[in-house]
């Protein structure tokens, strides 16, 4: 199932949504422009690759893409539920908060394959954390999705919690088939997945702007309002 929207419309510009989709458009410009050898040396140095352990990696994997359907898969996501989520944090919070989720994904594929040799990269691991922090902040948003049967595209509208629920229980499923494997063969980074999203679900609100009286920016006491009650302000 695709994400096309939202019913969510955001108040303020989303200018940290549009930077780092525009931060991670570039570096992968100058990727496919690079020859192969040259490409293959930049991916090794900057790409994570567990058994090197070289730590500088954990923050530049999420730059850097391995071709265009996984880099417009991803900036399409980050399109699509950044700017609500930017909306409830501040675009300087949002950063943060998407850098921390992407290594706390990096962090639990470590774990998860601490002698691994094959390069993981892909800012994911940061948009499971906005997916995370949208699933608790507006859990009865519609989310708009396309699924292809034969050929045919068919749109439905989900509630938020269970499309966004759906996705994170099924890479939980898959990160867990795949460690009955010999040995990481590569593909999707699940854990990475499941770590931005758990995270995301757990910091989001220390990010959330709030006024002295313990109030969200729209004057919504998120200390006690069940996050469900969120969106009559929008």
């Amino acid at each position: 199932m695709l994400p096309i929207g939202d019913n969510i419309p955001a108040r303020n510009p989303p200018i940290a949504t549009w930077t780092l989709i525009l931060v991670n458009s570039f570096v992968f410009l100058i990727e496919v422009m690079l020859p192969p050898e040259e490409r293959e040396a930049f991916l090794y140095v900057f790409a994570m690759v567990p058994g090197r352990g070289d730590s500088f990696q954990l923050v530049t994997n999420m730059f850097i893409h391995g071709g265009w359907l996984h880099i417009i898969a991803n900036m399409w996501t980050l399109w699509i539920f950044g700017d609500n989520v930017e909306d409830r944090m501040g675009s300087v919070r949002f950063v943060i908060f998407y850098l921390l989720c992407g290594l706390a994904g990096n962090v639990l594929h470590l774990f998860m394959y601490p002698g691994s040799d094959i390069p993981t990269l892909g800012a994911s691991g940061a948009i499971a954390g906005v997916l995370g922090a949208y699933f608790v902040m507006f859990p009865t948003a519609r989310v708009i999705v396309l699924f292809p049967v034969l050929f045919i595209p068919f749109f439905f509208e989900l509630p938020a919690v269970l499309y966004l629920g759906f996705w994170a229980l099924s890479q939980v499923f898959s990160g867990t088939l795949s460690l009955a494997l010999p040995e990481d063969i590569g593909g999707v980074g699940w854990w990475v997945h499941v770590g931005g999203f758990i995270t995301g679900v757990v910091l989001h609100f220390f990010f959330v702007r709030r006024d002295r009286a313990g109030r969200d920016q729209y004057g919504i006491d998120a200390a006690w309002i069940p996050s469900n009650h969120w969106r009559k302000d929008r």
